[in-house]
């Protein structure tokens, strides 16, 4: 049956092969973003296209006005919230203002845009709210700290709305993408390399980091997989609670469940870069006599 959809950050990456996908298969694809070029595009392919920052509620309550009247009033049977980008870095060196700006992003914006459009689900006692989440939302990765605790309360968010939502008839799905070729990394480096500097405590990490991107590039497949999962959870009668896309990335969580932390914890700081013996200061001269007298 023909759904009225709306994708959150549909001008790239996931986002993009998603709306794309569900709009192949028949659906009523209202794709959202930032990226004025890519909506031109994504209308010329025949989609229905409004801009949509989630970090402005100006900006929703436009998209909402636009929707009620795209959709004849009746609103979203699928609300898709897939904007999100990943910001890493030493915990201890990032800037307010980066990490504010992507909890803005992850979490208030996809809390704001559920918020905005549920109402209208629940007055109906039907709809769908899937929110792409990532594996890395139960397992972290060093310098990854802020964006793993959006994932994380991404989840968290998830699983109470699927319980406070489905007496409505609403059911919520995660989707948890492992590593997926897209736009998503090199953005990621980008923000990532601003961080990095020779006199950095965090150098050696830092520098394995910023040069990941060659060396995953051969794990990442396409966002297909994902899009097929988004779509089973938009459309069977029985959506799951959780999609781990592809299938084979749920080996990590289990893995990290079944091996024991200080192990695992060695096996990223040894990969990360992060065994690197500390550089010892030699002591000036008059701290060095201050030191002996002290004795």
């Amino acid at each position: 049956m023909k759904k009225i959809i709306l994708v959150t950050g549909a001008t790239a990456g996931i986002g993009k092969a998603t709306a794309l996908h569900l709009h192949a298969a028949g659906h009523q694809v209202i794709a959202t973003g930032r990226n004025e070029k890519a909506l031109a595009e994504l209308k010329a392919a025949g989609l229905q296209a409004i801009a949509l920052d989630v970090t402005s509620q100006a900006s929703i309550d436009a998209a909402k006005l636009e929707v009620d009247r795209l959709s004849s009033g009746h609103g979203l049977d699928v609300l898709v919230n897939n904007a999100g980008y990943g910001l890493f870095g030493p915990v201890e060196e990032l800037s307010d203002a980066d990490v504010r700006a992507q909890f803005d992003t992850n979490v208030f914006g996809l809390l704001a845009v559920t918020r905005a459009f549920v109402p209208a689900m629940r007055k109906r006692g039907s709809g769908r709210v899937i929110n792409v989440s990532s594996v890395g939302g139960r397992m972290v990765f060093p310098l990854g700290g802020v964006y793993h605790a959006t994932k994380f309360a991404l989840e968290a968010l998830t699983t109470a709305l699927r319980m406070e939502l489905h007496q409505f008839g609403i059911r919520v799905s995660v989707i948890e993408p492992g590593y997926i070729k897209t736009e998503f990394t090199s953005t990621t480096m980008s923000l990532l390399r601003k961080y990095v500097r020779d006199d950095s405590p965090y150098a050696a990490a830092l520098q394995v980091g910023a040069s990941a991107e060659e060396g995953l590039a051969g794990l990442a497949v396409g966002p297909e997989s994902v899009a097929r999962a988004i779509e089973h959870a938009a459309t069977s009668r029985w959506p799951r609670a959780r999609y781990v896309a592809p299938f084979y990335n749920a080996a990590g969580p289990w893995l990290m469940r079944l091996l024991p932390t200080w192990l695992t914890d060695w096996a990223f700081r040894r990969i990360s870069g992060l065994n690197a013996a500390p550089r010892l200061v030699a002591p000036s001269s008059t701290e060095g006599a201050i030191a002996s007298r002290a004795t």
